[in-house]
């Protein structure tokens, strides 16, 4: 049996990057999947490459009705909701604190925690009726860590991680889940700047990131898909209000061959050793 055998879900920002890949590895796993994305050429081509698995609504996430018609189209077309992954976002307003304008700092909450809101408050009465469900939201280690991000955008993770640790010990008692997934540094469209452009500029920043933790790759947008994947199944039932780090180590501290102070051929002890 498939991971996700007969369960439907939601996916905002569903057409490209993490979003996509998540479609796609919630089909393979058996899942019926609502694409919710402003991108409609690549959000439709998605859906019709997958067939009746899928079906795509074009939704901005600021847009209360157009989130709450994701929604209500997963569960007239298949009878029920047992996933939403809140994952469409953005980089937000960039600059110095000073520099930022209030309507780009604005736009930036919206976006990224507005619409996390919005797709809980919609998908939450669903999932009570049936008594069972899993909400997932995508934070960021820019939420958890300082330095890793524009101020507005660790502002904005931090709140998506702190709402979902919120709203999870208010849904529990209906056997809803709600967590964060919490991104280190993943290729996609959104961190090369391309969104809604060609793929191929994804490249050009993996080499950027090969080298910044433990695991000496790039992290991609399969790596967060796996995660969300495990979260909206059967073997999480028991995992509500967490932030899921996935981020190859970096939140950890320096690699080990950037600490040579603690290597071996330093030999502090024998330094220091009273004679």
């Amino acid at each position: 049996m498939a991971e996700l055998d007969g369960k439907v879900a939601v996916i905002t920002g569903g057409a490209s990057g993490i979003g996509e890949r998540s479609v796609r590895l919630f089909a393979e796993e058996g899942a019926r999947v609502v694409i919710a994305d402003m991108q409609v050429e690549r959000g439709q081509a998605l859906a019709k490459e997958l067939g009746d698995v899928a079906v795509f609504a074009e939704v901005e996430v600021r847009q209360e009705a157009q989130v709450k018609a994701a929604v209500d189209l997963a569960v007239s077309r298949w009878g029920r909701l047992d996933c939403i992954f809140n994952n469409a976002g953005f980089g937000g307003v960039l600059g110095p604190v000073e520099d930022t304008p209030v309507d780009e700092f604005d736009m930036t909450y919206d976006v990224l925690v507005k619409g996390v809101f919005l797709g809980m408050k919609y998908a939450a009465p669903v999932m009570k009726k049936q008594k069972s469900g899993s909400i997932i939201n995508t934070g960021s280690i820019a939420g958890l860590h300082s330095g890793y991000s524009p101020h507005a955008y660790a502002g904005a993770k931090s709140a998506v991680i702190h709402m979902s640790k919120s709203v999870a010990m208010e849904l529990g008692e209906h056997n809803i889940r709600v967590n964060a997934i919490c991104p280190g540094f993943i290729a996609t469209p959104l961190a090369a700047n391309s969104v809604g452009k060609s793929d191929d500029l994804v490249d050009r920043v993996k080499p950027m990131f090969e080298k910044s933790q433990a695991i000496p790759r790039a992290g991609i947008p399969d790596d967060i898909a796996q995660m969300a994947c495990w979260l909206a199944g059967n073997r999480s039932t028991f995992v509500t209000g967490q932030a899921m780090v996935v981020d190859g180590g970096l939140t950890n501290g320096l690699k080990w061959e950037d600490q040579p102070r603690f290597q071996k051929e330093y030999h502090p002890i024998k330094v220091y050793r009273p004679k």
